[in-house]
C-alpha cells in the first residue's frame, strides 16, 4: 500500500502542486488549510505516514501544530518535514528543537522535497521492520535496534526516528570518526546539498536528551562525531 502524506498548507494552489507531484510520485495524499484541521487529520485513521508542515498557519503556528503532533502518542512517531519561507539558522534550530525530522525553506525545488519525503518515509519504515537483534549496552546507555526503544539508567527515552537513527549510527561505529558529510549521507539517506548545521542540531539535541550519557559522543573539531570506544570506568 502506498504511502499517505499530510499536506499542512494554507495556500491552495501550492497545495494542489504539492498533491500533484507527490501522487506522481505514488503517495496517497490529504491535505489540510489550518492548523486545527490538520491535527484532527493526523489523528484519522489510518494515520499519515509524514506530514509536510508550513509554520506560518491562519489559527496557530505550525511549530504548536509540530509539538502537539510529537507530544501524542498516536502521532509522536510521524516524521515531520517543516516547509516555510522562514530560512534563518535560528529558525531551522527551533523547527528542529520541537521534533521536525527534516526543515525546507521556500521557494523549494520539488524534485528536492521529493527526495526529503522518500527519505524520512525510509528511515521511519526501516525503524519499523528492522529485524530483531539482540540489546546494545554501553554504560548507562541500552539500546533495542528492533523495538526501537531506548534507556538511560532504565529511564526510556523518547528519541525521533531521526535521532535513534544518528545514535545508533555512531554507537554502532563507536571509536570511529564520523565525518558530517558521512552522517548526512548514512543518517539522513540523502545526497542533496544540505547545510552540516543540520547535523550539529541534531547532536545537539541528541547529547540533552541522553543527559548523563551525552558525554559519550564526542566532538572531534574540523573533523565530525565520535561514540567513545568505552564508557568511563566507574560508570554502572
Amino acid at each position: 500500500m502506498s504511502s499517505l502524506v499530510l499536506i499542512v498548507e494554507d495556500e491552495p494552489d501550492l497545495v494542489r502542486t504539492l498533491e500533484y507531484n507527490l501522487r506522481r510520485g505514488g503517495y496517497q495524499t490529504r491535505a489540510a488549510l489550518d492548523g486545527r484541521t490538520a491535527l484532527a487529520q493526523a489523528r484519522k485513521q489510518p494515520c499519515p505516514d509524514a506530514v509536510l508542515l508550513d509554520l506560518m498557519l491562519p489559527d496557530m503556528s505550525g511549530r504548536d501544530v509540530c509539538q502537539q503532533l510529537k507530544g501524542d502518542a498516536r502521532t509522536r512517531d510521524i516524521p515531520i518535514i517543516m516547509v516555510t519561507a522562514k530560512g534563518e539558522e535560528i529558525d531551522r534550530v527551533v523547527g528542529f528543537e520541537m521534533g521536525a525530522d527534516d526543515y525546507v525553506v521556500k521557494p523549494f525545488s520539488v524534485r528536492e522535497l521529493m527526495l526529503r519525503v522518500r527519505a524520512v518515509l525510509r528511515r521511519a519504515q526501516e525503524g519499523q521492520t528492522a529485524e530483531a537483534s539482540d540489546e546494545l549496552v554501553f554504560g548507562r546507555l541500552r539500546v533495542a535496534e528492533a523495538a526501537h526503544r531506548c534507556w538511560v539508567d532504565d529511564e526510556e527515552l523518547a528519541l525521533t526516528a531521526l535521532e535513534f537513527k544518528l545514535l545508533t549510527t555512531l554507537l554502532t561505529r563507536r571509536g570511529r570518526v564520523q565525518s558530517r558529510d558521512r552522517l548526512l549521507i548514512d543518517v539522513w539517506g540523502i545526497h542533496a546539498d544540505v547545510t552540516t548545521r543540520t547535523v550539529d542540531t541534531h547532536v545537539k539535541r541528541l547529547r540533552q536528551k541522553l543527559g548523563l550519557a551525552g558525554h559519550y559522543v564526542e566532538t572531534l573539531r574540523g573533523v565530525g562525531y565520535r561514540f567513545r570506544d568505552r564508557p568511563a570506568e566507574d560508570e554502572p
